[in-house]
């Protein structure tokens, strides 16, 4: 799409786990299009997410987190962040700042120097972090003569948020739209409905459950009354697994889809009848096809 001097392009938000890309992404698209819990690796593939800023529109690159992968789900995710970055016309490393210079975080830059790619440093989480603890992490990354720009930020409150798109926005070359004035992701609705039920599945049973849980969008029908069935499916490995997905006498799962649901109708803006149905399949992280439906690269 071109209108007059239209401009595009695409920002990768890069980071290690937790420390804000997803919230980030949600703020600048005004809308939540990826999930966001306290669950480290939350998210798992790339998420698109479309800002418009004038004739500007910047496509945000959200990322799994970096760190060092010890299984192949985990290599999956961290070469799908690698990938983006390799597409982007900019990057944007965030720092949590309460957290200050991780491990990860460390090696994050080293390769980023390595690959000579122009970055912009975001400080997020700065309602947590007292001013001189912040000056002087700002202060260490300087020196460090690699940042194009440095931005602190908070993306839970907005603060400086803003700044940092509208200095994305000044360096976007010129060039179509690739996507529509209203789209604000091009993740599709069955993934997107998945990913939402994960969200509430993390959040409810937080450290309850393992990290390797996964969710399908098996069926998606219309009903005649404006309505949608969906049915989706929770994977598990264990059946001692499944006992805590379920709860006792099936409460954990019919709480999990009453929330579930009811974001659903609101992001769908119609009635939602969600079925949740758990599985045992040991096998899941290693099955290529669930690799495909995700969006991650088997062998990577």
């Amino acid at each position: 799409m071109v209108l007059g001097n239209s401009r595009c392009m695409f920002v990768a938000l890069l980071g290690a786990p937790n420390v804000g890309k997803s919230t980030l992404l949600n703020r600048v698209v005004g809308a939540k299009i990826s999930i966001v819990t306290p669950k480290v690796q939350t998210t798992r593939t790339r998420i698109v997410g479309i800002a418009m800023r004038g004739k500007v529109q910047i496509i945000f690159l959200d990322t799994p987190g970096i760190f060092k992968p010890r299984q192949r789900l985990q290599r999956a995710m961290v070469e799908a962040a690698w990938s983006s970055a390799r597409q982007a016309d900019s990057i944007v490393l965030l720092i949590d700042a309460n957290a200050g210079l991780t491990e990860d975080s460390c090696r994050l830059i080293t390769k980023l120097k390595d690959q000579n790619r122009p970055t912009i440093v975001a400080l997020n989480k700065i309602d947590l972090i007292k001013p001189p603890r912040l000056l002087k992490l700002t202060s260490s990354l300087n020196t460090e003569g690699f940042f194009t720009d440095t931005f602190m930020i908070s993306a839970l409150t907005g603060d400086g948020v803003e700044d940092l798109v509208a200095k994305l926005a000044e360096s976007a070359p010129t060039g179509p739209w690739l996507y529509p004035k209203d789209q604000l992701s091009d993740v599709p609705l069955r993934m997107l409905a998945a990913e939402i039920t994960r969200e509430k599945l993390f959040l409810q049973l937080q450290n309850e459950l393992p990290y390797s849980t996964a969710i399908e969008t098996e069926e998606w029908n219309e009903r005649k009354d404006g309505g949608v069935r969906i049915d989706q499916t929770i994977y598990v490995q264990r059946n001692s697994q499944k006992m805590i997905v379920v709860g006792k006498n099936g409460t954990r799962i019919k709480s999990i889809g009453s929330v579930a649901r009811c974001e659903l109708e609101k992001l769908l803006e119609r009635r939602v009848h969600l079925f949740l149905h758990v599985k045992v399949r040991r096998d899941w992280s290693e099955r290529p096809d669930h690799y495909r439906t995700i969006g991650l690269n088997f062998n990577a």
